[in-house]
């Protein structure tokens, strides 16, 4: 409606300049008037004089705060989470202190306490903050705070908590005595949660959980963990769905029974020597980063897994069928061959395939990948689309004899995308022939990329080589490109 208001003043001017072109004398009417001070609110309007005239138009001011009814200002304030924000709204008028308790959400960033005076506690203000809401549901401290304050918070808002996300540091709980609850301890008054997220945690003894039957999702970044104390943790959440695990430390045998869950990531800093057992019937995605050994028996229903180790060689992996799995992602220094073929060889239904393993090897011993036939690889991954290979396997395929077995019949029939990382220059001619491949044999292939990556020869053949994908690029310009 305010838009129009441009538009109104115009048409106004236009039939006042006619009338005084035609000598028409008409008496004005309101909302015209040579003085504003008719208008019983004149705070709510801003007037414009009309040229060369001495009437008024007046023109209502956007509404304010105040001017909005009780329960669009709550709602507006309730969107409000930082905590400094909060304290600041407060202040602001008594209206908006009444529609403080209606915030469903409050955030402390971490340092907004550093520099506090009066001798004030972090604690104590959280705790005054906290306990004006009447149903808290997500609850952020990044700030510092102790094992009290944390018990005192949510023996108030547990109840109607449902997302609850805290920065533990407590490797070194000094302010925790026997007498008094751990931190982990003290989540228990939360029991409705359905979403815990946990930063710097020192986890040596099992917490004295009883079962969060709502809580779906787990998420716990930076950690200390003893093996027993992480299975105790995990049985008091039988229904997770979603379990996030990074950067642990201290585990060495890991066994996960889940029924719900269907999402897992995990990344163990172990010196990649730990060992891990899944007992997930329902999970879809799994990424695991330093185990040496894994086993995922129940994996009808698996369509992303990515596995790496950058600390450590992947001696064994034991799984199911895979026969949902659409992505594909092996990463690592070193991996047992046998370990790398059971994998591809359950992987038939596989989309997308990304491989980035340097070496194998079932000792200390790094070995090159033995050769791989170009024409049985693709052949039992008909529904590859996206091909992203680097080193190793890319001259596994460019040995001597993997093209033997190509005719003239042979298509690659749903491959894509292909990127190709190079890093040597020998056997240019194998390589440059199975390039030649993918481009001649790839019907449906729309994006070619080869990336040169630290290619080092004080031989004239890196030059020769390059010259050639240079070519092969200058052949297919739409297709291919060179980083």
């Amino acid at each position: 409606m305010i838009r129009c208001y441009p538009l109104i003043f115009q048409s106004h001017v236009i039939i006042l300049q006619r009338r005084a072109k035609f000598k028409i004398s008409v008496k004005p009417k309101i909302p015209y008037s040579t003085s504003p001070s008719i208008f019983k609110h004149p705070s709510h309007y801003k007037f414009l004089k009309l040229p060369d005239s001495n009437l008024f138009h007046p023109i209502p001011y956007p509404p304010r705060m105040d001017s909005l009814p009780d329960a669009v200002v709550q709602y507006i304030l309730s969107t409000i989470n930082n905590a400094k924000d909060v304290a600041s709204c407060n202040c602001v008028s008594k209206k908006w202190k009444d529609s403080m308790p209606y915030i469903k959400s409050l955030y402390f960033p971490r340092g907004v306490f550093d520099h506090l005076k009066n001798g004030q506690t972090s604690d104590c203000i959280v705790m005054q903050i906290v306990s004006s809401t009447f149903q808290l549901e997500d609850l952020v401290v990044y700030c510092r705070f102790t094992s009290s304050g944390l018990a005192s918070w949510l023996s108030v808002v547990g109840p109607s908590l449902k997302n609850l996300e805290l920065r533990m540091d407590n490797f070194v709980d000094q302010d925790t005595t026997q007498d008094t609850p751990s931190k982990l301890e003290c989540i228990q008054a939360a029991r409705n949660l359905e979403s815990l997220r946990l930063w710097g945690v020192l986890m040596v003894d099992a917490p004295k959980w009883d079962a969060f039957q709502k809580l779906q999702n787990l998420e716990i970044v930076g950690a200390k963990f003893e093996d027993s104390a992480l299975a105790e943790a995990l049985r008091a959440t039988p229904n997770l769905t979603r379990l996030v695990l990074l950067r642990c430390e201290g585990l060495r045998t890991v066994w996960i029974k889940l029924n719900h869950l269907e999402h897992c990531k995990l990344d163990f800093d172990c010196a990649g020597s730990c060992s891990l057992t899944l007992t997930t019937p329902n999970i879809e995605y799994l990424e695991v980063q330093g185990c040496s050994l894994i086993r995922v028996r129940e994996t009808n229903r698996l369509k992303n897994l990515s596995l790496a180790n950058n600390d450590g060689r992947v001696c064994m992996v034991d799984f199911g069928k895979l026969p949902a799995l659409e992505s594909l992602s092996i990463r690592g220094v070193q991996w047992c061959w046998d370990a790398i073929n059971k994998l591809l060889q359950l992987a038939s239904e596989v989309k997308r395939l990304y491989m980035k393993v340097e070496f194998t090897g079932d000792f200390e011993a790094l070995l090159p990948f033995p050769e791989i036939d170009f024409v049985n690889f693709f052949k039992s991954h008909p529904k590859l689309k996206t091909f992203d290979i680097h080193g190793a396997m890319f001259a596994a395929l460019c040995q001597k004899n993997s093209l033997k077995n190509v005719d003239s019949s042979f298509r690659i029939p749903c491959l894509e995308e292909v990127a190709i990382t190079v890093r040597s220059p020998l056997n240019a001619e194998q390589k440059m022939n199975t390039l030649e491949s993918l481009v001649k044999f790839g019907k449906n292939l729309k994006k070619l990329k080869i990336k040169i990556l630290g290619m080092k020869s004080g031989h004239s053949s890196a030059d020769d080589f390059f010259e050639e994908i240079c070519m092969l690029r200058y052949m297919n310009p739409r297709l291919i490109s060179i980083e």
